[in-house]
């Protein structure tokens, strides 16, 4: 009962706020503010606006490779429930998405490079930024992404405008904004196993002239679980195994935001952001990756799961902030000031094995591999402070000018726990091991001072050029474990570096600078080739979970990028047409990696260098009145360049778990291939992505329409190391949807992973676990939506 009321008041409110928004349509007014407006809708010219250099461009006149995605796309991945930053992977060329860590802790990659570590203190080379605010600690980047006006994916280093330093690139959120006239946007779904998504903002003015206004918005998604837990024998937490138990969520997200501009020359944005979550960690499927194969096992079902442990993977975490933008406008120049602060709290719990025994097909007999255990990771609490000050130029003229500066805090309390397991004729038991918890504070301070300028040497031919220094410290301290005297440097880990030897409290800091330089020709108005060099900076990363093995933290020193690209952009016949295409090569020096240990710890360390290149391409095409077609291609080779590093390969008693295909050493029980010319792990070969829609009028102001969308990816290893098991080839996925357009509104039946298909995503490799983390099932459901202004 308790769900049917919630569906029934979500579309009560659906449909009350298609009659407000009819109302408040039918009285806008000639000339209305347009700020709100979704920034990727062409203009009144048929050209993509965006904000890559933090100014208000043509895509055509920013000598940067920008992919953009709309709020509709958006609302149609995220339909069934999905996850709105994971839905993101695949669906502009060149970025991949994707979590071993459920809902809160997801992975960005941007050309292949990116960080597969799981720990909570990681450090990513993607920096996610939402309303200008960046989101450094992982709990941070998951925050959900919602009543959303435009997305923008920058490509390659991007360090002289944006947030902190970053090396492969940014995902940049723009919500939709408060506005001087009642506007709205949102979505309303439900659909297979009670998913609901609602996706809904609404604004306009506090005043009579518009110089107050607002911005409300939220978010809920709901799944009921889905996933039995067929376990029968003992559990060591008293979980009591049965249907339905794991697999859901409840997601519950709310945004307010005032705008003031007591004068035309001074701005002020105030916004604030809540967010609680409760579901279920990552599902991992104990013997669901088969020796030999890369192939999902036949009978394998993603709806049964043997878990002995864990107490059927529960999840929660809540956070929430606060900013205020300032904008002054001085005439020669803007200054702009961004003061954010943000608080996250939670935790996750996960049977990491995946399981008693081999699940597929509905079989799991009733016994404990060596081995098995289960991790708890907590974020007892995380405070960030950032301040950002810029003072830019006018946008107008042959000079523009952009200098300005960061300060940047993070500070959090860890706790880690894991238990190992075993068998007692026939009875599980506990291993007596009070050492397997840990309490840590982690430090994370950064400043930096930055600069860009550009100037229009021709009318046709623009130079750019940014400079930024970039200072960053990071701090690990073991706070609480009394059974510990010191930490353990592993003898046998010739791919690890532990700088900071056996001490409780590490220390690690680096001062670097980075820099871009770009020429943009314009061949036509509708047609422009550029040229980009720049480098990109990533400071030192401590690992500290390891500790609740009294290892030592494994470190890794700062990495460096450098990138060079080219690229053609073109918008030939406005709206009907935006086509570009860009050619990339870029080095790491000092490359960080993460590997596993024989506890499934991730061990952080250093290559000599990586590389990657390949293209991209993209097209927006309508070729006929009623049809609109999008495409997108990217293609990539990576490489890890080093004969002296080795990862870590699953094993268990001395004997290989899987089919490694590179040279392998091993030291005791411990197995270490070298991986030197291997891919980046999770850097897909290939990526398509195709979206349609159809239009069929009935009326002026109505008709049925037709759309889907696929995106397949190719070749991915999923570990550092080769194997035969270890990777995906071919995932692909379809959604669609058909329905009824009215005006501003549709509504629709829609099915997101339409055929059903079985995707591996992710997987933990250590001892012989052979554990697979796998897409979501089908989901199909009926969906409302529409905007008004």
């Amino acid at each position: 009962m308790k769900t049917k009321r919630l569906i029934a008041l979500l579309l009560t409110g659906a449909a009350a706020t298609v009659m407000s928004a009819a109302a408040h349509a039918q009285t806008a007014r000639p000339g209305d503010d347009e700020a709100s407006s979704p920034a990727s809708e062409p203009d009144a010219e048929g050209d993509i606006i965006v904000t890559a250099q933090r100014r208000s461009e043509r895509t055509l006149d920013v000598p940067v490779t920008v992919s953009v995605l709309g709020p509709e796309a958006l609302r149609d991945y995220q339909a069934g429930g999905a996850d709105t930053l994971l839905s993101l992977s695949g669906r502009v060329p060149g970025l991949y998405v994707e979590s071993t860590t459920g809902r809160i802790f997801p992975r960005f990659y941007i050309r292949g490079l990116g960080n597969i570590d799981f720990y909570l203190g990681a450090s990513q080379p993607v920096s996610i930024i939402q309303d200008d605010v960046i989101g450094e600690h992982v709990v941070l980047k998951s925050n959900p992404a919602y009543d959303i006006a435009q997305v923008e994916v920058l490509k390659g280093p991007q360090g002289s405008l944006f947030g902190r330093n970053t090396t492969a690139g940014i995902v940049k959120f723009d919500t939709a904004q408060p506005s001087d006239t009642w506007r709205g946007q949102g979505s309303v779904s439900y659909g297979t196993f009670n998913s609901i998504n609602a996706d809904l903002g609404i604004g306009g003015p506090l005043n009579s002239d518009g110089s107050l206004s607002f911005r409300l918005s939220g978010l809920l998604q709901h799944r009921d679980d889905w996933i039995d837990n067929i376990y029968t024998g003992p559990s060591d937490d008293g979980t009591v195994p049965g249907r339905n138990v794991m697999g859901g969520f409840t997601e519950r997200n709310a945004r307010l935001q005032i705008l003031a501009r007591p004068s035309d020359a001074v701005s002020l944005r105030l916004s604030g952001h809540v967010r609680d979550y409760d579901g279920t960690a990552s599902i991992f499927y104990r013997g669901s990756i088969r020796v030999g194969t890369d192939e999902v096992p036949e009978g394998f079902d993603r709806g049964i799961v043997a878990y002995d442990e864990a107490e059927n993977n529960p999840q929660g975490y809540n956070t929430h902030g606060i900013s205020l933008k300032a904008d002054i406008d001085f005439g020669f120049a803007t200054l702009t000031s961004i003061t954010a602060w943000e608080h996250a709290s939670g935790f996750s719990r996960g049977d990491t094995d995946g399981g008693a025994a081999a699940n597929f097909g509905g079989v799991a007999p009733n016994i404990c591999a060596a081995g098995c255990g289960q991790s708890r990771g907590r974020l007892l609490g995380l405070d960030q402070w950032s301040q950002e000050v810029r003072l830019a130029s006018p946008d107008e003229g042959r000079f523009k000018w952009q200098i300005g500066g960061i300060y940047f805090d993070s500070r959090d309390r860890t706790e880690f726990a894991q238990r190992s397991f075993f068998l007692i004729n026939n009875s599980l038991g506990t291993t007596p091991n009070p050492n397997n918890f840990i309490r840590l504070r982690n430090v994370n301070t950064s400043w930096a001072a930055f600069g860009q300028a550009s100037y229009d040497v021709t009318d046709a031919l623009t130079l750019t050029g940014g400079l930024r220094i970039t200072n960053d410290v990071r701090n690990t301290r073991l706070t609480e474990n009394p059974n510990f005297t010191r930490l353990n440097v592993p003898a046998t880990a010739p791919t690890s570096s532990y700088a900071c030897g056996a001490a409780f409290d590490c220390r690690l800091s680096d001062t670097q600078p980075s820099w871009d330089a770009a020429l943009l020709y314009r061949i036509s108005p509708e047609t422009s080739v550029f040229a980009r060099y720049a480098r990109g900076f990533r400071g030192p990363t401590i690992q500290g979970r390891s500790a609740v093995f009294a290892s030592a933290y494994s470190t890794a020193d700062s990495e460096k990028s450098t990138s060079y690209e080219i690229g053609l952009k073109s918008a030939p016949f406005g709206d009907r047409l935006n086509f570009s295409l860009a050619g990339f090569y870029y080095t790491v020096d000092d490359i960080q990696l993460n590997g596993n240990d024989s506890n499934g710890n991730g061990v952080l360390f250093n290559g000599d260098q990586g590389e990657g290149y390949g293209f991209e391409a993209e097209l927006s095409a309508r070729p006929v009145r009623n049809l609109q077609i999008n495409a997108g291609i990217s293609v990539l080779h990576t490489e890890i360049n080093d004969p002296t590093v080795f990862a870590q390969v699953g094993a268990a008693g001395g004997v290989l778990s899987q089919t490694v295909l590179n040279p392998t050493v091993r030291v005791g029980n411990n197995f270490f291939a070298q991986i030197d010319g291997n891919p980046f792990p999770n850097a897909p070969d290939y990526n398509i992505n195709l979206s349609a829609r159809y239009d069929l009028p009935i009326g002026d102001q109505s008709g049925l329409f037709l759309a889907g969308d696929f995106n397949i990816q190719g070749a991915t290893n999923l570990v550092l190391y080769r194997s035969v098991e270890y990777r995906a080839e071919g995932n692909y996925e379809i959604g669609g949807k058909i329905g009824y357009a009215f005006g501003d509104y549709e509504i629709a039946v829609f099915a997101r992973n339409l055929t059903n298909r079985t995707n591996l995503i992710g997987a933990i490799d250590t001892l012989n676990y052979r554990a697979g983390i796998y897409n979501d099932p089908r989901v199909i459901g009926v969906m409302l939506s529409g905007s008004f202004r």
